[in-house]
């Protein structure tokens, strides 16, 4: 049968799929339209689950709020451009916007959340197999704040929220950009991870050891090493960005406010890119020729 242009549109309408996929899908299913969807989504898990293992680092980080509570999300793709895809961009702010508005608690939930009567999953893999490139939703956090949340977006790549009691609007973004800037790894001393600092003091005693010093001077120096290395890493210990005569526990104590929490995303940070070699695959070719 003869497919009209008009079934083409509409199927492409449906699967954002090209032309000619759109009318061989119909060729196939002789002009059904809902069997064509089906078969194409079909594929799409197909392409899917081709896509699957390869390394998704790029992408972008999605900051929805409302009222005093916040989400933020990392989802990934492959390469810059498709982060900065229509599709993928639409995608993902759908995903922020119904890890703040549900209840799942880790992705996997999320991602068995329906919109229009498709889970987001079904709407990865279609997206995947629209854009040509694994798609991953990586991780969400939500924040709450008992006076003000502050947000701030480094582009698309970083993204910082952060909740204050006490101050205002004004003061929390300065706090977040701070963050963005500084890369805390925790509020305060109470936050550091104890696995941390024993290894950090670990590696100062043995630095100080060398020195050949008395062991009541070397326990001085290690002590003087993790104050130091202590106010390098908490949020309140660094020297605010905007203004570095003055620390963020100073900003904050003149505000009258203090830091409840905090989430920093950084796209593709702890994910192991694959690095290319060019010069040998070139070489590797040649051999094989």
């Amino acid at each position: 049968m003869q497919i009209t242009a008009a079934q083409v549109k509409e199927l492409r309408e449906r699967t954002g799929a090209g032309m000619m996929e759109c009318k061989k899908a119909l060729t196939e299913t002789g002009g059904d339209l809902e069997a064509a969807v089906e078969a194409m989504r079909k594929s799409g898990m197909a392409k899917a689950d081709k896509k699957a293992g390869r390394v998704a680092a790029e992408g972008r980080v999605e900051i929805v709020s409302e009222g005093n509570k916040a989400v933020l999300v990392e989802i990934n793709c492959e390469t810059d451009f498709v982060g900065n895809d229509d599709n993928f961009r639409a995608f993902s702010a759908q995903c922020a916007q119904i890890a703040l508005s549900s209840g799942a608690g880790d992705v996997e939930g999320l991602m068995a959340e329906t919109v229009d009567g498709q889970t987001l999953e079904e709407q990865r893999t279609q997206l995947i197999a629209k854009v040509g490139e694994n798609v991953q939703v990586r991780r969400f956090d939500r924040l709450q704040a008992e006076d003000a949340l502050g947000f701030y977006q480094h582009g698309t790549r970083i993204g910082v929220v952060v909740s204050l009691k006490g101050g205002d609007e004004a003061l929390a973004k300065d706090v977040a950009m701070h963050i963005a800037a500084s890369k805390p790894v925790c509020v305060d001393e109470s936050g550091v991870p104890q696995e941390l600092l024993d290894k950090e003091r670990a590696i100062f005693k043995a630095q100080a050891e060398e020195s050949g010093k008395p062991e009541n001077i070397i326990e001085k120096m290690i002590e003087g090493r993790i104050r130091k290395y202590l106010a390098e890493i908490t949020l309140v210990g660094q020297p605010f960005v905007k203004d570095p005569d003055q620390t963020v526990a100073q900003l904050l104590d003149a505000k009258g406010a203090s830091v409840t929490g905090f989430l920093r995303y950084e796209v593709g940070e702890g994910i192991e890119k694959k690095k290319e070699n060019f010069a040998e695959e070139v070489m590797a070719q040649a051999r094989g020729a």
